[in-house]
């Protein structure tokens, strides 16, 4: 399958035209310049009562262009392929570049930091699937989910997409690199209904080899059976307890520690974790790394934005922080080595212990689990984390009910030093790829 998404795209000539974007802004006096171009192909559909309801198709190539005169830089993007379009483009980006101050930090990576010898990743596999089976696919699910329980009202939504995708970068150091990749989903979104109580609730399997992806039956029966466990939800009387972060939403937690180490925030001085490099952060069986070259990975890249090669970064050993997630600017900015995360992370793992959920919620006894989470409040400057929450009030280990309107708060630095384990119920349907995570004290605010 790995070899069938190249020919979707003409490599060759998108290879031809970022050749001829460098040389013309060459010619056009820049002392650098670089392109990025994405394309992508692909449907989404979507069933509700036993019909399609929308059908998309999308087939898109964006083409983004950077310029240096020294330490000048312009900047422009265009969809359109034609030469006149894109020789306007490298036009447009030498003029901006007159006009903008110098930058000590712009520029491109340093010839000896470029991915010459990237490695070459199964990221990609198309699923040969025509509309009309995608929307049997998305009835059936919304069918099977709607026959699981009598409490399930109505179906919000069962779709079904997929897309491949193909990625290009090159620079006037001589560096070209491309990758095709694709993503595959299926999901179920359901309202469920007990006396006048509603609750929505969904499933879903995304993956980038179609033969990866759960069956439509387990994404229908998981739905409902989420949907109708969140029926007669309570609230919570204002308390301090332990909190469960299911899998799902552990990767929130952990997404907020990579935006305070990454460099944007780190040079412009509004992260909780300034100078905390070789500090302790989480206790000491906590272990943090990426792993960017994993097959069919949906976290996965040969290289980065900056045409650097991505590599296992370790993050956090023994809980402390050992690394940023540096960019080539941000780096210079803070007088530091790019560490191949321009554009963010790729597979961050955090290392799993010995416990299923079932296991936490046993180790937790009385405490909460959250398996739902609204609105953003958290400040990266602080730390202050403040979430409206859905979840399970667990008692003796054992979950005794659904609760709602309820909001968590703490500060991310105590959170993440009081992690107490981390559950080997790994979710790999992101770049963050972790297991349910339990903390050992958080003020939970309820009626």
């Amino acid at each position: 399958m790995k070899n069938e998404i190249e020919p979707i795209f003409n490599s060759n000539q998108l290879q031809a035209i970022a050749k001829d974007i460098l040389q013309d802004a060459r010619r056009k006096g820049a002392s650098d310049a670089e392109v990025s171009i994405s394309a992508n192909k692909g449907f989404t559909v979507s069933a509700r009562e036993g019909d399609v309801e929308t059908v998309e198709y999308n087939q898109d190539k964006v083409i983004e262009i950077n310029v240096y005169f020294g330490k000048r830089t312009g900047s422009a993007s265009i969809s359109d392929l034609r030469i006149e379009a894109v020789r306007a483009a490298v036009d447009a980006a030498c003029h901006i570049a007159k006009f903008t101050d110098e930058d000590p930090a712009a520029g491109l990576a340093d010839v000896e930091e470029l991915g010459f010898n990237y490695p070459k990743l199964d990221l990609a596999a198309h699923w040969n699937i025509s509309v009309e089976k995608a929307i049997e696919l998305a009835c059936e699910c919304e069918r099977e989910a709607l026959a699981a329980d009598k409490r399930i009202m109505s179906a919000e939504a069962a779709t079904v997409a997929t897309v491949d995708a193909f990625h290009l970068y090159a620079n006037s150091r001589d560096f070209i690199g491309f990758y095709p990749y694709s993503r595959h989903e299926v999901s179920c979104v359901l309202i469920g209904k007990q006396g006048e109580e509603m609750q929505r609730e969904y499933s879903y399997t995304v993956a980038s080899d179609p033969s990866a992806l759960e069956s439509i039956s387990k994404v229908a029966k998981q739905a409902a059976e989420r949907t109708v466990n969140r029926l007669g939800a309570r609230q919570l009387p204002t308390t301090r307890a332990p909190v469960i972060f299911f899998a799902e939403e552990a990767r929130g937690l952990l997404g907020h520690f990579i935006a305070a180490i990454s460099g944007g925030s780190l040079y412009r001085k509004s992260s909780f974790l300034l100078d905390h490099l070789d500090k302790k952060v989480f206790p000491a069986f906590v272990h943090l790394q990426e792993f960017p070259h994993l097959p069919h990975a949906l976290g996965s890249a040969p290289f980065d934005e900056d045409g650097v090669v991505t590599r296992p970064n370790v993050f956090v050993e023994d809980g402390v922080l050992r690394n940023y997630c540096l960019g080539v600017y941000s780096a210079r900015k803070l007088g530091m080595k790019t560490t191949g995360n321009s554009g963010g992370i790729h597979n961050l793992t955090i290392k799993p212990g010995g416990k299923d959920l079932q296991g936490l919620l046993k180790a937790m006894g009385t405490g909460l689990l959250v398996t739902e989470m609204m609105g953003n409040g958290v400040n990266l400057v602080t730390g202050d984390y403040s979430r409206g929450v859905g979840g399970f009030w667990v008692e003796n280990g054992t979950i005794q009910y659904p609760v709602h309107e309820i909001t968590i708060a703490g500060r991310l630095q105590d959170m993440y030093a009081n992690i107490l384990e981390v559950g080997n119920d790994v979710d790999i349907r992101g770049n963050i790829r972790t297991g349910s995570i339990l903390i050992e004290e958080m003020m939970i605010a309820g009626s």
